[in-house]
């Protein structure tokens, strides 16, 4: 469990394989990584659009102290 509102279950083992199946509000989001990071560098870049540069370095360092 994830707080009292997500459950994350292991559903199968083959090998070094494992699936997992994760059940959540609607209203948050479940994203497998890769999905995740592009989507957060999508935003990155929808943001920025005509942005400065040092505005663009800020919110990268925000994005990642907020992965940490």
């Amino acid at each position: 469990m994830i707080g009292d509102k997500i459950e994350i279950k292991v559903i199968a083992v083959h090998g070094e394989t494992v699936k997992l199946g994760i059940t959540a509000p609607r209203n948050i989001p479940v994203h497998r990584k890769e999905v995740y990071v592009e989507i957060e560098k999508e935003n990155i870049r929808a943001a920025t659009s005509g942005m400065p540069v040092e505005k663009i370095d800020l919110l990268q360092h925000i994005f990642k102290d907020e992965q940490s």
